[in-house]
């Protein structure tokens, strides 16, 4: 396991003392201890690992291989568990969709998972939905590791150095080569150690019961709702100055996503998001006009350029009361940059709010949003308790979703921050 060192910043003051890797030369893991496992593809294979599985012993350690940027949304193309007493499980998810029996054989077992809410919604659509969970990479940050990958906490931890080339890969191709294989095998080949050390550094340093609330916390959180008028979060649309122009980049968008669907693609390889700022923007009215442009170039973009054309076309038809809205109004505060203008004295609660964050984050050795939610914090500070106590801010916070332990840790210093904050400069 690492030791622990202060960090310096660059003014020289001492920052968060947070563990760093022991001084021994990191060992490449280069094969699985029991060599790469068949890829389980038929419901007569999937029995006999259930039963394996069923049989094993202590945690399970579980992955999951998505086709980013290759295909459309976020489905599992290759599910990995391993568990003492059963070995390693490669399992297609394409060829083997439910996962329900599984799951039940897996009741009441924790699942150990790095990064589990990248995982979790593309495990839960075949089925496997844990019920006790152990996330090393978010223990990573509890316990102050400044980075936080799983190659670098097995390095860091352990003492093994885990090859991550194939991590950006199309893991919809079939069927999957040997040297992927062997790199997703590797991924839980020492999941379940890295959960035995990172426990033992939790407790020791008295943060274990905050992971285990902050596990809870992940697996009731409720499925995340659709984002509203999501084409609003296409990449450049902040140069789109104009509703009309708003108006086209929402028929690119919709038209895009309707084809990326249908052909089973990442929305990005049907056409760029600085594409369609660029047919935002400079609006072509004819197929020769469409194809002078720079972002056609793209063999993607030109097979479906009539239906660029005709978006762009339809959103110029619409009717001015059917455009959208240059901006809709959030649900929350301002953007924090126009809080001085605004209101100074909230602009003064924030700064004073984020002072008692940073400071409590430093002395207990983690990044301040871990401590707190940022977007909690910014809440509070613009519509804080009339009367700012340790039991009215602890009141508000848990309404903004913050958990026990990290109330216990900073309603109080902020009640006093909320109630005399320093004045905006």
């Amino acid at each position: 396991m690492g030791s622990t060192a202060s960090e310096t910043d660059a003014a020289g003051e001492s920052t968060a003392t947070t563990p760093v890797a022991a001084a021994v030369e990191a060992v490449p893991l280069l094969e699985p201890r029991e060599g790469v496992p068949p890829v389980l593809t038929a419901p007569a294979e999937l029995e006999r690992a259930i039963a394996a599985f069923a049989a094993g012993t202590g945690p399970v350690a579980v992955d999951a291989e998505r086709a980013s940027g290759y295909r459309y949304g976020q489905r599992a193309y290759l599910i990995q568990l391993r568990r003492a007493g059963a070995g390693t499980a490669l399992i297609d998810p394409v060829a083997l969709p439910d996962l329900s029996g599984l799951d039940a054989a897996l009741a009441g077992t924790e699942m150990v998972l790095h990064a589990a809410n990248q995982d979790l919604p593309c495990l839960a659509e075949v089925g496997l939905v844990p019920h006790r969970l152990f996330d090393t990479e978010l223990a990573g940050r509890l316990l102050g590791y400044p980075r936080v990958g799983l190659g670098s906490m097995v390095e860091n931890v352990l003492g093994f150095l885990l090859e991550k080339g194939h991590s950006a890969a199309d893991w919809s191709t079939r069927p999957l080569p040997e040297d992927w294989l062997k790199y997703a095998a590797l991924d839980v080949e020492l999941l379940v150690e890295l959960r035995d050390a990172l426990h033992e550094q939790l407790t020791a340093s008295g943060k274990l019961d905050w992971a285990v609330e902050e596990f809870e916390a992940i697996l009731e959180a409720p499925p995340k709702a659709p984002r509203a008028d999501p084409w609003r979060r296409t990449s450049g649309i902040h140069r789109v100055r104009n509703r009309r122009a708003l108006g086209i980049v929402r028929e690119l968008w919709e038209t895009r996503d309707r084809i990326a669907q249908e052909r089973d693609l990442s929305p990005g390889r049907v056409l760029q998001d600085a594409a369609i700022i660029e047919l935002a923007t400079n609006p072509p009215r004819t197929p020769a006009e469409l194809q002078e442009l720079a972002s056609m170039r793209n063999r993607g973009a030109r097979r479906h350029q009539s239906q660029w054309l005709r978006a762009v076309h339809r959103a110029r038809a619409l009717p001015e009361r059917a455009l959208p809205e240059a901006s809709v109004p959030g649900d929350g505060p301002p953007p924090p940059h126009r809080w001085a203008e605004r209101d100074p004295v909230a602009a003064a609660r924030l700064t004073a709010a984020r002072a008692v964050v940073t400071g409590l984050a430093d002395e207990h050795g983690m990044p301040a949003e871990n401590l707190v939610q940022p977007e909690a914090i910014r809440r509070l500070a613009w519509t804080p308790p009339a009367e700012p106590s340790a039991a009215t801010v602890g009141d508000a916070l848990r309404g903004l979703g913050v958990r026990g332990w990290q109330i216990g840790l900073v309603a109080e210093p902020l009640a006093a921050a909320l109630a005399k904050p320093s004045p905006a400069s």
